[in-house]
């Protein structure tokens, strides 16, 4: 058994109210694929920054070739071979694409950075992630996914031995993720030492060798042979019991008129001839590869992009809604974002703050007077209801877990009480049990009459949820399909028309594999 080279031991890290971490130990060998997975808050996240410098220990060791180190900056941790794709982004988004990528080792001529060379040399790490961006294009014009493969791009440029990747496939569909995959068996292939924190079990158990299992901050099971468990183990160990399965009843579509409806509609963003409609009680889902324009089109409708031609109709009556306050306020819309960072969340505010912002107007009242005791007293049920882990709901949102954060940008809509709710990739990052949960909350919300806009790359979620799924592909919406909800059925009609193809269940699969290989 080759000798670990990495070795993790009695690690504690502790918060203002949260001890992240208590006397975790892990070891990593040369060449495998270790998973490290637990709920949200139970210290995934806090282990991958102490091991890249990003945070310090309490206590504890850490051996790297067998010699005791701490990393005291991120810096020290790439220039001893180790690098991560964090489950925050840290683009810089002024810079190109290429730049970022680049960014720690840009090549250099005469004594000046290269630009040519530095865009030639990120098209190829973009080649191998199959991601059609320009290197030259600006970060700030992606969209989520899109930086999520180019923060990928990026760690993958520097060839590290040890490669930590928290959540990488959370916003990105099952394609970009067959392709990562491909990727990453050829780099454990080549000796690479690779850590995969994910919520998807499935990934986990098609992906690993061993699995590191935290919960609570502490170590639920010492690194193991993912062969020695099932899928109920691994559960069973995050958790403390079996898993919860989500538990969709009866509903009723309503057929009368649509609640939100586009009619040949065209954006500023490059979107031509949208016709969609959501009934009440309705899901309807929105699936494409990264960059097809779903968020874009989610933007547009709330305001926050033009709408240059066709209608907007929101219960039957043309709609120009000038942005997400406009379309709350009078047209009861609501937008769940990808983007929790950006747009779902003010990070420096309190979870109280920001899952009340959408109610303030309704809890001042017509004396417009709000206090903090009666904001918190209606925050309170949303944050029990999705067990939100927090000391207090005065926990300010930006020492929240990732997941735990998504869990606060949903609440804020489910206290809107909105009449129709774009949901855009609404579990990305969040544990097992509360996604059950959310696509409870989100089916339960259909059949109480609300219109459902589901976007979402995770396909068997948009296959248990979505009564129609409309499939986009190049800002334009490129087929539709009744839900039969048998998912091996439903996954190749989506991709066939994605890849413009007449569906055949017998035609080969292509080996992504090979493609890998003849990139590289």
């Amino acid at each position: 058994m080759a000798e670990p080279i990495l070795d993790i031991s009695g690690v504690s890290k502790a918060f203002p109210g949260v001890q992240a971490l208590d006397r975790v130990s892990m070891d990593l060998r040369p060449g495998e694929i270790h998973a490290l997975i637990g709920e949200n808050g139970a210290g995934k996240s806090t282990l991958i920054k102490i091991i890249t410098g990003v945070e310090r220990p309490d206590a504890g060791d850490i051996r790297l070739n067998g010699q005791t180190t701490h990393f005291a900056t991120p810096r020290d941790a790439m220039a001893a071979g180790i690098g991560a794709v964090h489950q925050e982004r840290n683009l810089i988004t002024r810079f190109t694409v290429g730049e970022n990528i680049m960014l720690e080792r840009p090549p250099a001529r005469l004594g000046l950075v290269d630009f040519d060379r530095v865009h030639a040399e990120a098209r190829r790490w973009l080649d191998l992630l199959d991601l059609p961006v320009d290197p030259r294009t600006s970060v700030s014009s992606l969209s989520v996914a899109q930086m999520q493969i180019v923060e990928i791009a990026k760690a993958l440029s520097l060839q590290s031995k040890i490669l930590l990747m928290d959540e990488p496939t959370a916003s990105i569909t099952a394609h970009e993720t067959e392709v990562l995959f491909a990727l990453l068996r050829r780099l454990r292939d080549d000796g690479v030492t690779i850590v995969f924190v994910s919520h998807k079990l499935e990934e986990v158990m098609d992906l690993c060798e061993r699995v590191t299992v935290l919960r609570d901050g502490k170590n639920a099971c010492p690194p193991t042979p993912l062969a020695k468990l099932s899928r109920g183990d691994l559960v069973r160990l995050m958790i403390g019991r079996d898993e919860q399965i989500a538990v969709l009843g009866d509903k009723i579509v309503q057929s009368d008129t649509p609640a939100l409806q586009l009619t040949g509609v065209s954006t500023g963003l490059g979107h031509d001839g949208i016709d969609l409609s959501v009934q009440k009680g309705e899901i309807v889902g929105l699936y494409g590869l990264v960059g097809s324009g779903r968020t874009e089109l989610a933007k547009a409708i709330i305001g926050a992009a033009p709408i240059t031609g066709g209608t907007v109709s929101v219960k039957g009556a043309p709609a120009s809604i000038a942005n997400a306050t406009d379309a709350l306020q009078r047209h009861r819309i609501g937008y769940v974002s990808e983007d929790r960072k950006q747009e779902g969340l003010i990070l420096i505010h309190s979870v109280a703050r920001n899952i009340g912002v959408t109610i303030w107007t309704r809890l001042a009242g017509l004396l417009g007077l709000l206090t903090d005791r009666r904001e918190r007293d209606a925050v309170a049920p949303f944050v029990t209801k999705l067990d939100i882990r927090t000391p207090s709901v005065e926990q300010i949102a930006g020492n929240l877990s990732g997941g735990n954060q998504q869990k606060v940008s949903v609440a804020k809509w489910l206290a809107a009480e909105v009449e129709t709710l774009i949901v855009d990739e609404p579990t990305v990052g969040v544990d097992i049990r509360t996604k059950a949960y959310l696509h409870e909350l989100i089916w339960k919300l259909a059949a109480d009459g609300t219109a459902i806009l589901l976007i979402s790359s995770d396909m068997p979620e948009m296959i248990e949820l979505a009564d129609r799924i409309l499939v986009m592909n190049d800002f334009r919406i490129v087929g539709e399909l009744d839900n039969s909800r048998d998912y091996d059925a439903m996954s190749h009609r989506i991709m066939a028309i994605i890849h413009d193809e007449e569906p055949d269940a017998d035609a080969p699969v292509p080996d992504i594999a090979d493609k890998v290989e003849a990139v590289s």
